[in-house]
């Protein structure tokens, strides 16, 4: 009878504090936004075509902004502000161009992320469709641009080196 008892309280014992475990990976999912760390600072990619600059900061613990422009001697070529936000578990990567969809911010929701790479998708978006950023080391990522563009797959990649 005592070796019962003792099995019922190591095995309610082992549940309880698996349950506890599940709660603390469910809190660490509502942190989706700390995956993206890795992107703030400031990035640059300076070619014969031009220089694009990409800043990002952190607001607060749901939200960071970045801004992203491309200058071609003195022209500015394109110009975006983005907000990273996290709104309960999902995260959205908001980007609005000056100039487009009434300078109004377009949602790109976070669609798949690892510890190196975060991939953004709005199948409704004229284009693009899909961001990606990819860490390649500590100083250096690549971002692109992807989708289809007047009825063909379009894609554009920049690799941005840290600044800052």
């Amino acid at each position: 009878m005592y070796k019962k008892i003792i099995l019922l309280l190591l095995i309610t014992l082992f549940f309880s504090c698996k349950k506890s475990e599940e709660i603390g990976t469910n809190d660490n999912e509502k942190d989706k936004i700390k995956t993206a760390r890795w992107m703030l600072g400031n990035w640059e990619n300076k070619s014969e075509d031009g220089t694009l600059s990409e800043s990002w900061k952190k607001v607060n613990d749901s939200t960071y902004t970045g801004t992203s422009y491309f200058l071609k001697g003195k022209d500015t070529i394109h110009n975006e502000t983005i907000e990273l936000t996290q709104l309960g578990e999902n995260l959205s990567y908001n980007a609005t161009v000056m100039g487009q969809n009434d300078d109004k911010a377009v949602a790109f929701p976070l669609t798949k992320t690892t510890d190196k790479s975060l991939i953004f998708e709005n199948p409704t978006h004229n284009y693009p469709q899909k961001i990606t950023y990819t860490l390649v080391s500590k100083d250096s990522l690549v971002t692109e641009i992807s989708g289809m563009q007047q009825g063909k797959p379009s894609s554009e990649k920049f690799i941005l080196i840290r600044t800052k």
